[in-house]
């Protein structure tokens, strides 16, 4: 097995976990958490803001980390973290100790992919790096769509479910061990980068649509639940949809080789303005909602594997920091996002609070890289396959 397969298909199934089971899979059971445990969506945004906000202070620590200690004990511990976390979730009797499960939970997402950026940088051949980090970036979609039919299976049975995938997490821990680099970094951390133009412009672009995508992540499935009636089995089916759709973000590095950063970019943020404004449509059906939410997988997972190339691009020396601040903007976009989305619905209704976060999506078209090109641009039309 070539080290781009190997690596690749390490790194797909932690981003799976960690990405799809510990983080985004609360937003699929929150209907079921909130009838048992009383939550209210003011406290749902809370809980999911501080989720969010441990992913930032992990996805640091691991940049820092993974140029110290290497990539493969930190994708390991990200493994670990995540079957903690969500072993919490399953046992959680009250909305304390459930909040505290959720960000524990969510501290796994910062941790896995800086690591998995370094292994790729060191085991994996130039003119296929982009398309194995962005294979690998959709792992997230996997996680997603895999948890709609656990959903689906259980009932309703979230206890169960988390407990399933921590059971998952360890799987994973095990299989990052056997096959993941070691990468070790030069043995301290390099500083922060430069706040140069083109870092800027990132940082604006990535935070605007990560406070965006809470209106789905956080809020979509109860928002559909309350318009079409729909109940554990419908919100399950939408989750699959949503994470089918995602799969196509591992064409992200094939698409920007083609089309360029900035069109790939504000195409799919157009896309996912669309599919934010589908949540509270008068018109909405049952099926154009699931198509919705397939465009809205599809548009967010391509856009986070834009930020990957995007920051990989502007750091091309420093891979796992590269990631870092992209990823780490999207989930300060996030953080800032769900308690405020949690605000417009108690107070507005759901059809202010999704206009303005469709605005939120759009805006971030404005910001254009320009960054220099890709390190191994002169190999980029090439296909990339792993």
């Amino acid at each position: 097995m070539s080290p781009a397969v190997r690596i690749g298909a390490v790194g797909f199934g932690l981003i799976a976990v960690c990405y799809g089971f510990a983080r985004f899979a609360f937003g699929l059971f929150l209907p079921s958490i909130d009838d048992d445990l009383g939550l209210g969506p003011t406290l749902s945004g809370m809980i999911s803001g501080g989720a969010f906000a441990g992913y930032c202070a992990a996805i640091v620590a691991s940049a820092a980390l993974t140029e110290r200690i290497g990539a493969k004990a930190v994708a390991v511990s990200a493994a670990l973290v995540a079957g903690l976390g969500m072993v919490g979730i399953a046992l959680a009797p009250t909305p304390v100790i459930l909040a505290a499960a959720v960000i524990v939970a969510g501290l796994s997402t910062g941790l896995a992919s800086p690591p998995m950026a370094a292994a790729v940088a060191a085991g994996v051949r130039p003119v296929r790096q982009d398309g194995t980090n962005t294979v690998i970036n959709a792992g997230t979609s996997a996680g997603v769509a895999l948890s709609g039919p656990v959903a689906l299976g259980m009932a309703g049975q979230w206890r169960l479910a988390f407990a399933a995938f921590a059971a998952v997490a360890a799987i994973l821990a095990l299989a990052a061990a056997i096959s993941l680099p070691a990468a070790r970094g030069s043995g301290k951390p390099a500083g922060l980068p430069p706040l140069n133009t083109p870092m800027l412009r990132l940082i604006t672009a990535a935070f605007l649509m990560g406070a965006a995508s809470t209106a789905w992540w956080t809020f979509g499935g109860q928002l559909v639940s309350e318009r079409l009636g729909w109940d554990v089995t419908g919100l399950g089916f939408l989750w699959i949809c949503v994470g089918t759709g995602g799969i196509a973000g591992a064409w992200a590095g094939k698409l920007v080789a083609r089309f360029g950063l900035n069109f790939v970019h504000c195409i799919f943020l157009v896309l996912m303005a669309v599919s934010i404004l589908i949540l509270d449509s008068t018109l909405a059906t049952p099926t154009l909602v699931l198509i919705g939410g397939a465009v809205f997988g599809g548009a967010y997972v391509m856009l986070t594997g834009v930020y990957l190339i995007w920051g990989l691009r502007v750091l091309h020396d420093r891979p796992a920091t590269g990631l870092m601040i992209g990823f780490l903007t999207i989930a300060v976009g996030q953080t800032a996002g769900a308690p405020v989305f949690g605000l417009l619905l108690t107070s507005f209704g759901a059809g202010p609070a999704v206009l303005v976060f469709a605005t939120f999506t759009l805006l971030a078209g404005l910001f254009r890289a320009g960054c220099a090109a890709s390190p191994h641009a002169a190999h980029e039309n090439q296909p990339n396959r792993l």
